[in-house]
């Protein structure tokens, strides 16, 4: 695990005490792809495609567009240094 997938892990841990919580480092699918190439070359990390996929009782009562926002805030510094994120967010 990187350093941007491990203090997103980190901060989604201690934002939200998930039941369960993946996150998901898939650069190596987008390795081709032009924003992926753009990324490295403006000196960003390895790291460029991240998804996550968390389930938390935090999430009771949400819906889908609050959840998401509720994640990326906890994690907006970490998603700034990326290309793409991507969140799968469920009530436990």
């Amino acid at each position: 695990m990187g350093i941007i997938t491990s203090a997103i892990k980190q901060k989604l841990e201690e934002s939200f005490n998930p039941s369960q919580l993946e996150v998901i480092d898939e650069s190596h699918k987008h390795a081709h792809h032009r924003g992926a190439a753009e990324h490295a070359a403006d000196g960003g990390s390895a790291e460029s495609h991240i998804h996550v996929i968390i389930v938390s009782t935090v999430f009771e009562g949400m819906g889908t567009l609050a959840k998401h926002r509720a994640v990326m805030e906890a994690v907006s510094e970490e998603v700034a240094q990326i290309h793409a994120f991507s969140v799968e967010a469920k009530a436990k």
